[in-house]
């Protein structure tokens, strides 16, 4: 009986000290480097906002923060990697909409989007415009749709990757138009865009900030932007609500995300941080150069927004009958 009483007493000691020094790894961090990965190709916008952000909140936690670019599997590979690292606050992922609608496409993704992961902090809102070349015969969105409605099949659509927000964007608006586009993959946005300006290609809804320079050059017209206001770059075009497909208006976002067993306490921090950055005068003006706004949310906003979209992007995509590539 006594070595049953020592043993309890052994084992209440020990869970003790393991719950505070549990409280303690928490109460210290951030104390030594931070990891994030970026699941997509160095140099592309996400990691270009990515070090932006991150720079910021670098400095403000005392603690440089190491950002790697992981690339493939259409950004499986870098996720899954994140999903099954230590919930300790030290691995973070900047990720779109593919970590919510991955585990759809592919049947082991690695990970489950609502199960896994815990949204912390948004980095960017990322708008977009439906373009169409220069000598195209239609000036507006409802025009185009209507000559696609005409021609079934005739028209296409460079899309940039299955499963990416901008393929997500398109099937949104086309399901709310109710057309069907040949679907033409391509290996990112910039080689769909070369053939939308060389008149390969008919129809595509680019990153606003890769779209501009083209805009402005004549090469390529702007038929409608995924924005919830008209933008000052472009005026004259109307949001996609006004063009007449409210149902389609979805903007993407990329989100800074930490696997779901991290303390609560931990993720708050990181929160705070990203949001105090976001609020910085310069990582604002940073952001606005590039068009793709920033915005500070609580972990509450982030968890409904993460719910809300998996909820619809899904939809989309059993509705679309997409299937990965």
């Amino acid at each position: 009986m006594r070595g049953i009483r020592a043993f309890g007493a052994t084992a209440a000691i020990a869970l003790v000290i393991g719950s505070a020094s549990s409280a303690s790894a928490q109460g210290n961090w951030p104390n030594r480097a931070i990891h994030i990965v970026v699941p997509y190709p160095a140099g592309g916008i996400v990691d270009i906002v990515a070090r932006t952000v991150i720079d910021q909140v670098g400095r403000d936690l005392k603690q440089p923060i190491v950002v790697e670019a992981r690339p493939g599997g259409n950004s499986n590979i870098g996720t899954a990697a994140v999903a099954r690292s230590d919930p300790d606050g030290y691995t973070w992922l900047i990720t779109g909409p593919a970590v919510l609608v991955n585990p759809t496409l592919y049947q082991d993704a690695g990970w489950e989007p609502m199960q896994g992961f815990k949204c912390v902090g948004l980095a960017i809102w990322n708008q977009s415009v439906a373009v169409v070349n220069a000598s195209m015969p239609a000036n507006t969105l409802t025009e185009f749709l209507e000559l696609a409605r005409s021609k079934p099949g005739h028209y296409n659509f460079g899309n940039p990757g299955t499963g990416s927000s901008i393929d997500l964007t398109a099937q949104k608006l086309f399901q709310t138009a109710g057309v069907k586009l040949t679907n033409v993959g391509y290996k990112g946005q910039p080689p769909a865009l070369i053939d939308l300006i060389t008149n390969l290609m008919h129809f595509e809804i680019v990153s606003l900030a890769l779209a501009l320079p083209h805009i402005r050059q004549g090469t390529i017209k702007p038929l409608a932007v995924f924005t919830e206001k008209r933008i000052a770059d472009l005026r004259d075009v109307p949001t996609i609500a006004e063009a007449g497909y409210p149902g389609a208006s979805y903007v993407s976002w990329y989100g800074i995300y930490v696997p779901a067993a991290t303390p609560g306490p931990i993720a708050e921090k990181i929160n705070q941080a990203i949001n105090r950055a976001l609020s910085n005068p310069e990582v604002q003006r940073q952001l606005a150069v590039a068009d793709i706004p920033g915005k500070p949310m609580s972990l509450q906003e982030l968890a409904t927004l993460m719910k809300a979209d998996h909820d619809k992007l899904t939809a989309v995509v059993k509705e679309s009958g997409m299937k990965a590539q």
